[in-house]
C-alpha cells in the first residue's frame, strides 16, 4: 500500500490539508493515491461482521436494542444486597474461548450431513472390493453391473407399486349441471370387480398333519388293517388309471395304423379307386321341367289362404295370453318356487366346497396342474420291526412339507421337470457316384 501523505497546514492560518502529487499517469495515480480512509472504514465493518455477524446497518432494530428489565450487573456488583449471591467471575479460559467470530469457519472437508448418492457409495464398494447390493438386497457381482436386466435397479413403477388405487377416484357431483340429451355420453365411475376370495382365506389345515396311528412301529391290529386297506385302494386305483391310458395309447396307435375295427368311425382312410377297362355307360341324366308361370286366379287363391293362416295363428296366440293372464299367480309362485330351489342348491353346493377346502387343495386342479394327494406311507408285516432301534426310516420330510404347502395354497401345484437327452438327428446324404471323375 503506498504511504498517504501527511497533512501540512496552511499559511493562512486554515485547516490542514492533504497534500497530494501528480496524478498525470497512471503509474503516478497508483503511487500517490491515499485510500487510507476506505481502508479504515472495510476493517471496520469486518469487525462488526466477526463480532455479530453481519454490519450494523443490516441490522434490525429489535437485534440491536433491548428493553433491561434485569439491571446492570456491574451496579449490582457495587451496590450489597442482602439477599443477592455473589456473581461467579468465569475462568480467563474460558473468556478466551467464548470471543470467537461470529462468521462459520472455512472447511477444507465436505461436513458429515452432506449426503451421499448411491451411485458413489456404489463406486467406493467397488474400491473397498465389497458385495454390492441389488434388488431385493441381493448380492451382485461388481463385474457384471448392467450386462443383464436381473442385475439392473428395480424401476420407480415396481418401488411406488401399491400405492395407487384404481377404484379410489374423486366422485363426479350429480349435482353438477349436463346438457340435455348427453345423460349417456357422461363417464360412470369405475365399480371395482366381485373378486372371489382366496382359498387360503378357507383353508384350516394344519401344517403338519397327524400320522395315522397305522404308521406306528407297533401299531394297533386295527389300525394297521385300516390302513393297509386304504393304500391298497389307492394302489388299485392307480394301477386302473394306468390301463385304461395304456389302452388309449394302444386304440390310438392301431387307428394310426388303419387295423381299428372297433366301434365309431374308421378315420381318414380312403379306399382305392380300382378302375375298370371297360366303358362305363353314361345314363341319361332327367331335368325337372321349371313350373309355369301362375294365373292371376292362382295367386289370389294362395293370398286368402295365407291371409286365414295368419288369421288363426292370432287367435290362438290371443287364446293363449288370456289363459295366461288367469294363471300369471300361480306362474309366480312357480318361478319363485324354482328360484327359492336354485339358490338353495348353489348354497348346499357352496357350503360343500368351503367344507371341501377346510381340509386342503388336495386331488382337486388349480391352474395347469392338479394338486398331489401324497403317498400313504405304510410297511408290509414283513417289514415291521419289533423294537425302535430296528425301524427304518420311511418317508421324505422335504416332500412332506412341499406338498403341505401346496395343499394349504401356499405354493402354486408343480410338476418335476427331468432333464431331457438331446436326442441327435441322423441326416442321411446320398453320395453323388458321377461326380467322381477319378
Amino acid at each position: 500500500m503506498p504511504k498517504a501523505a501527511k497533512p501540512t497546514q496552511a499559511k493562512d492560518g486554515g485547516p490542514s490539508q492533504f497534500k497530494q502529487g501528480s496524478r498525470k499517469g497512471k503509474r503516478a495515480w497508483r503511487k500517490n493515491i491515499d485510500n487510507q480512509a476506505v481502508e479504515d472504514g472495510l476493517e471496520d465493518i469486518r469487525e462488526e461482521e466477526r463480532l455479530t455477524g453481519k454490519p450494523l446497518h443490516k441490522q434490525e432494530d429489535k437485534d440491536l436494542f433491548y428493553f433491561d428489565q434485569a439491571g446492570d450487573e456491574e451496579v449490582r456488583k457495587h451496590v450489597p444486597l442482602p439477599l443477592a449471591k455473589p456473581p461467579k467471575r468465569p475462568l480467563k479460559s474460558t473468556e478466551i474461548l467464548s470471543k470467537r467470530s461470529a462468521v462459520p469457519a472455512v472447511f477444507s472437508r465436505p461436513p458429515k450431513s452432506t449426503k451421499v448418492t448411491k451411485e458413489d457409495k456404489e463406486r467406493l464398494s467397488r474400491i473397498a472390493k465389497r458385495g454390492v447390493r441389488g434388488p431385493f438386497n441381493s448380492v451382485m457381482d461388481p463385474s457384471e453391473l448392467g450386462n443383464g436386466s436381473a442385475t439392473l435397479e428395480v424401476s420407480s413403477a415396481v418401488k411406488e407399486s401399491g400405492g395407487y388405487d384404481l377404484w379410489n377416484r374423486p366422485a363426479v357431483d350429480p349435482s353438477a349441471s349436463v346438457p340435455e340429451g348427453l345423460e349417456k355420453l357422461q363417464k360412470r365411475k369405475p365399480q371395482a370387480p366381485k373378486l372371489d376370495a382366496h382359498p387360503r382365506s378357507t383353508i384350516n389345515a394344519a401344517a403338519v398333519s397327524a400320522p395315522h396311528q397305522g404308521t406306528s412301529y407297533n401299531p394297533a391290529v386295527d389300525a394297521y388293517q385300516s390302513l393297509l386297506l386304504e393304500a391298497h385302494e389307492k394302489e388299485i386305483e392307480r394301477v386302473k388309471s394306468e390301463e385304461e391310458l395304456e389302452a388309449f395309447k394302444q386304440k390310438m396307435l392301431l387307428a394310426r395304423q388303419g387295423t381299428w375295427e372297433g366301434p365309431g368311425p374308421s378315420g381318414m382312410i380312403i379306399p382305392e379307386i380300382v378302375e375298370d377297362d371297360e366303358d362305363v355307360v353314361e345314363e341319361e341324366s332327367f331335368t325337372k321341367p321349371a313350373p309355369g308361370r301362375k294365373t292371376k286366379q292362382q295367386r289370389q287363391k294362395a293370398a286368402r289362404r295365407l291371409a286365414e293362416k295368419r288369421e288363426q295363428l292370432e287367435k290362438l296366440n290371443r287364446k293363449r295370453l288370456l289363459a295366461s293372464v288367469n294363471e300369471a299367480r300361480s306362474l309366480r309362485k312357480k318361478a319363485n318356487k324354482v328360484r327359492m330351489a336354485q339358490q338353495e342348491v348353489a348354497q348346499a353346493r357352496q357350503a360343500a366346497l368351503v367344507e371341501k377346502l377346510r381340509n386342503g387343495l388336495q386331488g382337486q386342479r388349480l391352474g395347469k396342474h392338479k394338486v398331489p394327494e401324497g403317498a400313504i406311507d405304510v410297511q408290509l408285516g414283513e417289514d415291521l420291526s419289533e423294537s425302535l432301534r430296528a425301524l427304518k426310516p420311511e418317508g421324505n420330510l422335504f416332500r412332506d412339507r412341499f406338498l403341505s404347502m401346496q395343499q394349504r395354497a401356499l405354493i402354486e401345484p408343480r410338476v418335476r421337470v427331468l432333464p431331457r437327452k438331446r436326442v441327435k438327428k441322423i441326416k442321411i446324404v446320398e453320395s453323388h457316384v458321377w461326380k467322381r471323375f477319378t
